[in-house]
């Protein structure tokens, strides 16, 4: 049973990647990636914190630069047309899109956190819907938001870098087709 066991998890995809369908889907612009930024070690924010001021935030780590470049390069693996990308106003959300090296991020504010009481969760959650609550999009769609965005709008709670591919339109919870680890 044990050898039986093994060889189904070597036949199963790499953890963590969605299966071709998925990937489809998001391709064919018919749902969403909608990940959270990539390590930035801690915490929510510093005392002092201001939003036009990245030396006032929690920042990208080296390895959070490294894990943006490879969902980048993943991303180009996937479609290699044009990517629309949103961002969260924080820097350490804008750096994970910047740094994916796929087109300039559009900053988008219902995707900035509401943790600690910076924003408006339900206004924001429910903007995010009202603004996705269409079947298709002109083009391959990545949000990139905070764990507290991620986890109202799907449930899960994700880990840094971690991503979800959620079909259009978007409804609460979001109807997830993958989760994908950080590449």
């Amino acid at each position: 049973m044990r050898a039986l066991y093994l060889v189904l998890m070597l036949l199963l995809p790499v953890a963590g990647y969605a299966d071709n369908s998925a990937w489809q889907a998001w391709r064919e612009s018919k749902a969403l990636l909608l990940m959270r930024h990539t390590l930035a070690p801690g915490t929510g924010d510093p005392a002092g914190f201001v939003l036009q001021d990245c030396n006032t935030q929690r920042n990208l780590s080296s390895e959070g630069q490294q894990q943006a470049q490879r969902w980048g390069a993943l991303l180009r693996q996937q479609h290699s047309g044009d990517i629309t990308l949103y961002s969260s106003q924080w820097c350490r959300c804008l750096d994970t899109a910047r740094l994916m090296g796929l087109t300039p991020p559009k900053p988008l504010p219902v995707l900035n956190s509401f943790f600690a009481g910076r924003g408006d969760g339900d206004k924001q959650t429910q903007a995010l819907l009202q603004q996705f609550s269409i079947t298709q999009t002109a083009q391959p769609t990545v949000l990139v938001t905070h764990q507290v965005n991620f986890t109202a709008l799907t449930g899960i709670f994700p880990r840094s870098g971690e991503a979800a591919i959620i079909a259009l339109p978007l409804t609460q919870p979001a109807t997830v087709l993958a989760r994908i680890n950080t590449p």
